[in-house]
């Protein structure tokens, strides 16, 4: 499916790590939910829809044998292929968003099978292209493409297509592969189950009184409360109930882990490490690179827990002390005010930007508000080319929402940004590049709040808030791919993986992460239990990305403030590209070479300055 599908990004995977408080709304407002009829108008229409897509998978596998016959034939058949996963597509789209907003749902969760089992057969009725085009080859299919213009889209599909070569099977064993497609995607289907649906979560009571259910919803709340015993009692509840299902869900890991270095053994790859930077291109030196200066680094997040214990006002921080606010902020930003707020801090990115955004937030792209049963946490799903991005939220009125809603427009903005100037065919942008302008408008958030504030405690909080931001994505993403490579060599090695193994190499790396051994932050054995509540794992060694990007808006920011208008140019042109080159190529295009130090200097440089500024204005505070 790589071969045309938009990457996992610019489809439905642009997660952010926000938690909602998902308790029944007394009253739904209309225009505060998305509105599907823009991709359908009924489920009747849908459903038309997904049996037209069906109908063309018997003619596209008529064109086997056609590629190499000329340049009409070679364009035909792709045009056909990508005007059938266009619709396709748009029929996925609503299916998706639909069964998110309540998980409780059979029908919805029925439709949304539908749509994945129809592009397994898509899978299935494309298998035989990419050996057949290798078989014509790069000489043959070059001819085509200067002879005939209308090629012109495909032509980087077609190139990577090629690219590929080394690692295509042959017809029969591709064809094979493909039936397989659904089936490789089971242990994330069971895991989400489990995680969302089938544990029974267990209730607290705070200690201002309030019962509370500790769910995800729930413990990601009480977790960042002033109260370090309500926060303590938060993580025991629900690292104990996960405790209970440890070794089923490491069995669903380890099956995902074992499928993953199967299917990449099969492709001839050395590792699947090996698998994934070669997907898009991307040198080893890249992921090396982000690694080491990563564990440079973890001084200055030992330094940054340090400065939090002294403002939490903590002899010995534990992992429960991470999430709640270096300083309470009573502020609330609804969602009208984080409409305000967010298009008043991207002037810097120019009017057409913000017309362009104010235009889009006044529309129904949005399902804003926690509902029982919705999804937790936030993405953008762009999938849906001919209409428009649809953003899932679960707002609660604070702060983090505020950069919630910032980070998911940036998926949006860079959607639009990309339909500007591409067809559908190099729209899709890879995840390397996806979370640069989603962090990126997090950072210039963050920083119009900074300037904005009223008072040198409220500068505290988004600075406090800034540090935070850069230890959950810097380093802690970055922990998470090492903790993903140490499983995936793991098994390549032939090692068996159990509920308990998968735990001990996680507590080794968390603990090293934060200090454990030498006294700066405390890891209770239970909390080691912290790799079963993270869904990335199942997207194959997609979290280091979110560390690069941050890392590659960091730079584009600052190239925003230093140069101005040409600034902003370059940071809109490589949203602009999309996907119509190697995403490595495109950032290096824009002047950040995420294979040298720099960049990973650059944000270390700057996390410490901002520890700098939050001492000496606590020197000031006395």
């Amino acid at each position: 499916m790589r071969k045309f599908l938009l990457p996992a990004a610019a489809l439905l995977l642009a997660f952010s790590s926000s938690f909602a408080d998902n308790h029944e709304a007394a009253e739904v407002d209309p225009s505060a939910t998305w509105d599907l009829t823009a991709l359908f108008p009924t489920v009747e229409a849908w459903d038309a829809a997904r049996q037209e897509v069906l109908a063309e998978f018997p003619k596209i596998e008529a064109r086997r044998g056609t590629l190499g016959d000329s340049a009409d034939s070679l364009y035909e058949a792709y045009r056909h292929v990508s005007d059938t996963l266009k619709k396709g597509g748009r029929v996925f789209v609503y299916a998706s968003l639909n069964a998110d907003e309540d998980l409780r749902e059979g029908e919805t969760q029925e439709r949304r099978q539908l749509a994945q089992i129809m592009f397994s057969q898509f899978n299935e009725a494309t298998a035989w292209m990419q050996p057949e085009l290798i078989e014509v080859g790069r000489e043959v299919v070059e001819s085509f493409i200067n002879e005939d213009e209308r090629l012109a889209p495909f032509a980087f599909q077609l190139d990577n297509s090629l690219r590929n070569a080394p690692h295509t099977l042959g017809a029969e064993a591709e064809q094979t592969l493909s039936y397989l497609t659904q089936t490789f995607g089971a242990p994330n289907n069971i895991y989400s189950l489990i995680a969302n649906s089938d544990i029974p979560w267990p209730t607290i009571t705070t200690s201002d009184g309030e019962e509370v259910t500790i769910d995800s919803q729930g413990y990601g709340r009480v977790r960042s409360s002033q109260n370090r015993d309500d926060r303590k009692l938060a993580f025991d509840t629900f690292w104990s109930k996960w405790e209970e299902y440890r070794a089923s869900v490491g069995m669903v890991l380890n099956s995902h882990v074992q499928t993953q270095v199967g299917l990449a053994k099969a492709r001839n790859y050395d590792s699947v490490l090996h698998r994934e930077l070669f997907a898009d291109n991307i040198p080893p030196t890249v992921y090396k690179t982000l690694v080491e200066e990563v564990n440079k680094a973890l001084p200055t997040l030992h330094r940054y827990f340090r400065l939090r214990a002294r403002m939490l006002g903590v002899e010995q921080m534990h992992y429960y002390d991470i999430y709640p606010p270096l300083v309470s902020l009573d502020k609330e930003f609804d969602l009208e005010s984080s409409k305000r707020i967010t298009l008043e801090a991207m002037a810097v990115l120019g009017d057409d930007w913000v017309d362009m955004q104010k235009a889009a937030m006044d529309e129904r792209w949005m399902h804003v508000y926690p509902q029982r049963g919705k999804r937790s946490g936030a993405y953008m799903s762009g999938f849906a080319y001919d209409v428009h991005p649809y953003i899932l939220l679960n707002h609660n009125d604070d702060y983090s929402s505020l950069s919630t809603f910032a980070h998911e427009w940036g998926h949006a903005m860079h959607t639009l940004y990309a339909k500007q100037k591409q067809p559908f065919e190099t729209a899709g942008y890879s995840t390397f590049i996806a979370e640069i302008p989603s962090t990126s408008l997090e950072l210039i958030l963050q920083n119009y709040m900074d300037e904005n504030a009223e008072s040198i405690e409220e500068r505290l909080f988004y600075l406090g808030h800034a540090l935070e931001n850069m230890r959950g994505t810097f380093f802690r993403q970055t922990m998470f791919a090492e903790f993903e490579l140490a499983l995936y060599e793991a098994a390549e090695r032939g090692e068996a993986l159990s509920g308990d193994r998968i735990t001990e190499i996680y507590g080794d790396i968390l603990r090293r992460y934060h200090g454990h051994e030498d006294g700066v932050v405390v890891i209770d054995d239970l909390y080691t239990n912290e790799w079963m509540f993270v869904p990335h794992f199942y997207f194959n060694m997609y979290v280091y990305q979110y560390a690069t990007s941050q890392t590659a808006g960091t730079a584009l920011y600052a190239k925003i403030v230093e140069e101005g208008e040409a600034g902003v140019e370059n940071y809109k042109n490589l949203l602009r590209a999309g996907g119509s080159n190697y995403p490595y190529l495109l950032l290096a295009e824009a002047g950040v070479d995420m294979a040298k130090p720099g960049p990973y200097l650059a944000i270390v440089a700057q996390m410490n300055a901002i520890m700098d500024e939050m001492e000496s204005l606590l020197d000031e505070l006395g």
